[in-house]
């Protein structure tokens, strides 16, 4: 048991993800590996849960509290977890004052401005680009992005739509056009950010085509191929990851597939140079996810399967017959099929 005091409630990442920000409790006393999941007790209760420190500076620990407790528990109810709705936007605060003149934003309107508004979140077709978001559920949104959650606190105001299950209603004032308007949209979850975040005791989908292994483009991904400290393809591999969906790209990409691995045999001795690399097409075919260049490669009647990368001119050609008769040694040599 260890004693320490509260420093502050903040927004911040949650590390068990990488990518999902949530309130947490930051308190100097110590937390240690093997301590995530033990209590924090106040006046015999239990008022949050160790789960992280941080990585640089001593005595920072952190403390999921009660209220993200409690949004779990509601959550499975139901006997399944469905994880939390995104608003999907990207926002700036409006502290300049050259940006508000511009923009002819009143002296006494604060909040931020929405610079972005994502596919499949649930803002889309609700909050545009450039409006200026004054309030969340009558909560005043200053202009950092912040609202005053407690008599004593301020956080995040999309700590708002965090406490919000799916099909919950979220509602905005927002300064659009010279006028100011309220909108109101139902919460949903946005599953195009699932691949963004640490997956556990999930199996790992993939496809074999003569010793080379196709793999979707994760978190999980990424982070084995830091881990092994391989260079080839990583400017593009963490560019597509990391902006796939500021940029777009999933407006025709369901995921990026990757050419991740190579089970030596002598029929893919000279494919070294796409290794890393993100599937473009076969045979002239765009590759939406990895059912298509499964069904694309396997249904194919030609002899020959030309696979092009992204932002490389020289295909990967292969002969699929041979590549077949090969993959049933590979498939036996490395135990694929148990």
């Amino acid at each position: 048991v260890s004693r320490g005091i509260v420093s502050r409630k903040d927004q911040s990442t949650y590390s068990h993800s990488e990518i999902d920000s949530h309130l947490v409790i930051q308190v100097d006393a110590a937390i240690n590996p093997g301590n995530s999941g033990g209590p924090a007790i106040q006046n015999n209760k239990v008022v949050g849960v160790a789960f992280q420190v941080a990585s640089r500076g001593e005595n920072i620990g952190y403390l999921i509290p009660t209220s993200v407790m409690r949004y779990f528990l509601d959550d499975i109810k139901d006997g399944k977890y469905d994880g939390y709705v995104e608003l999907g936007i990207r926002t700036i605060n409006s502290y300049s004052n050259t940006l508000r003149a511009y923009k002819k934003i009143p002296s006494d309107h604060n909040g931020v401005f929405v610079t972005k508004v994502f596919k499949g979140g649930s803002a889309e077709g609700f909050l545009q680009k450039d409006d200026l978001l004054l309030e969340i559920d009558n909560l005043p949104i200053g202009k950092n992005g912040t609202v005053m959650l407690d008599k004593d606190s301020r956080v995040d105001f999309v700590e708002i739509v965090d406490n919000k299950h799916s099909g919950e209603i979220i509602s905005f004032k927002i300064y659009r056009n010279g006028n100011v308007t309220n909108v109101r949209f139902p919460a949903k979850r946005m599953a195009d950010f699932d691949f963004m975040r640490n997956s556990y005791d999930d199996s790992i989908d993939y496809f074999v085509l003569g010793g080379l292994v196709f793999q979707p483009v994760s978190r999980n991904l990424l982070n084995a191929w830091s881990r092994n400290g391989d260079t080839q393809g990583g400017s593009q591999l963490q560019y597509r990851f990391h902006y796939f969906l500021d940029d777009e790209m999933n407006r025709d990409t369901e995921s990026d597939i990757v050419l991740y691995r190579k089970l030596s045999h002598p029929i893919n001795s000279s494919s070294d140079y796409f290794v890393n690399m993100i599937v473009k097409s076969v045979n002239g075919k765009s590759v939406a996810n990895l059912r298509d260049l499964k069904k694309m490669c396997e249904s194919s009647k030609d002899k020959f399967l030309k696979i092009q990368f992204r932002d490389i001119e020289t295909p990967l050609i292969i002969n699929k017959d041979e590549a077949e008769k090969a993959d049933r040694q590979i498939r036996k040599t490395y135990n694929l099929d148990n």
